[in-house]
């Protein structure tokens, strides 16, 4: 924590550093809301989700799943660890992300969920390098 000033208007002004993960790739509006993570999980931010059908809770999506979660549906905001029970989560619901950032479960790769999280209104972006001028 960074102490920000010693003004004696705002005594004990402090404020964390922070730090750009790269996450978000474009000025698209985010769109949030708040799901349910089953328990038994730690998962970091930029995880891809899918919703199970039956509970209606999200778990890191896997593309051999055959609950529902196998179709990735949203990207994990924060990191959450729900080893010891489930989790109450913010996700992205819309949005461009860089594809390079997402945490993707078994069998999944950003080319292969990229319709579909784009039918969800989730647009993914890849970094663009500039031709080798030599």
């Amino acid at each position: 924590m960074t102490t920000l000033s010693s003004s004696p208007f705002a005594p004990g002004t402090a404020s964390n550093e922070f730090v750009p993960d790269q996450s978000i790739a474009g000025r698209l509006q985010l769109v949030t809301d708040t799901v349910t993570v089953v328990s038994g999980q730690v998962l970091a931010r930029g995880a891809v989700l899918g919703k199970i059908t039956a509970s209606g809770k999200y778990t890191l999506s896997a593309a051999a799943a055959n609950d529902g979660s196998q179709a990735p549906s949203v990207i994990l905001a924060d990191a959450v660890d729900a080893s010891g029970g489930d989790k109450l989560v913010g996700v992205y619901l819309a949005g461009e992300f860089n594809a390079g950032r997402l945490v993707l479960g078994a069998g999944h790769t950003a080319n292969s969920v990229k319709d579909t999280l784009r039918d969800a209104g989730i647009y993914l972006k890849t970094a663009v390098s500039a031709a080798d001028p030599a």
